[in-house]
């Protein structure tokens, strides 16, 4: 199969609202789910390692639906040339962003000599972001942490931004915790060490020409509101995963636009149709309904859909049918 890529004109990236890059989450599926709620918010990718696109099938890892769009793809590596090769062939698939992680703290990541690791090495960071920057075309940006825990302090993170935004990087995600190499997991990594927004406010206010965004530990509307007074974009992560619905008021409460009216079962319609076609090519149910768990959190059915969906998509033939009796399930409970 030959893959025509075409060259779009890059529209102008508002930050000030994002999902977070999640690994089993973002991928091209629960995006499309995502994007049924909000026009403007910026979705990212998944992490994807430089080796998947320069060893592998590119267009497996790349490919997504214009409907996605604003879409950023997030690259991991440490190698200034492969992210660069990489930069390249992302923009050339049409992202409107390429993002280095340098904050995931797992081990199978650092043990790559990537992820968070990379924030005790800021010149090879440095040289990362500027071979991206020199040929993708789009902006590149990063996403980091407070520092790694027993080495950290402010002054380090504000030499850091400083050097990766005179490298190229258009703006800087803060994490805004530490990150603690070998004793913790992932999961106890966004948990446990404590949370510092003032530190990526002072940032900002101290860089005030670099585009600071923060993440951690905001899990509403309001939440990203109240930091939009003193930094330029809020990232958040699970929470919009447990209660997509939460980004219904987006575009009205962020960025001042007309709110999409958006009704539960009119979003489970849109997705049948993105199911048919998905389905046609070869992708399996559950790939796509796992993403949908959420869609009725607060309802009071909302875990005898999460059951349904979960106990019922995983079979070899499992095909629409699922998703409309749990559907018809919702709606059997609702006039009882």
């Amino acid at each position: 199969m030959v893959i025509v890529l075409v060259m779009l004109e890059q529209p102008h990236i508002d930050r000030r609202l994002s999902v977070a890059p999640m690994m089993g989450y973002t991928d091209r599926h629960g995006r499309f789910f995502l994007r049924q709620f909000t026009r403007r918010t910026l979705l990212y990718t998944e992490m994807i390692a430089t080796g998947q696109i320069i060893h592998g099938d590119a267009s497996r890892f790349l490919n997504f639906d214009q409907q996605e769009s604003p879409i950023a793809l997030q690259l991991g590596g440490a190698d200034p040339k492969d992210l660069a090769v990489c930069a390249k062939t992302g923009a050339r698939f049409g992202y409107n962003e390429i993002n280095l992680n340098i904050g995931c703290p797992s081990k199978r990541v650092n043990s790559g000599q990537f992820g968070v690791c990379l924030m005790a090495k800021p010149i090879l960071v440095a040289d990362c972001i500027k071979a991206m920057a020199d040929v993708s075309g789009v902006p590149v940006t990063v996403k980091c942490r407070l520092g790694i825990y027993g080495s950290e302090s402010y002054d380090q993170l504000h030499e850091f931004v400083n050097l990766i935004i005179d490298a190229g990087a258009e703006s800087i995600i803060v994490h805004a915790r530490t990150a603690v190499l070998g004793g913790l997991s992932p999961k106890e990594n966004r948990e446990i060490p404590p949370l510092r927004h003032d530190w990526v406010w002072r940032l900002k206010s101290e860089i005030s020409s670099a585009k600071i965004v923060i993440n951690g530990g905001i899990n509403s509307l309001a939440d990203a509101n109240s930091h939009l007074d003193y930094v330029d974009g809020v990232m958040i992560g699970r929470a919009a995963i447990s209660n997509p619905m939460m980004l219904s008021g987006a575009d009205q409460n962020i960025f001042g636009e007309s709110p999409m009216p958006i009704i539960r079962e009119q979003v489970a319609e849109n997705m049948l149709r993105y199911i048919d076609t998905e389905l046609n090519s070869g992708t399996r149910l559950g790939s796509i309904t796992r993403h949908m768990f959420g869609l009725f959190q607060g309802r009071p059915a909302a875990r005898m859909w999460r059951r349904y969906l979960s106990e019922h998509s995983n079979s070899s033939d499992a095909g629409r049918d699922v998703v409309e009796k749990a559907l018809s399930l919702m709606n059997e409970t609702a006039h009882i």
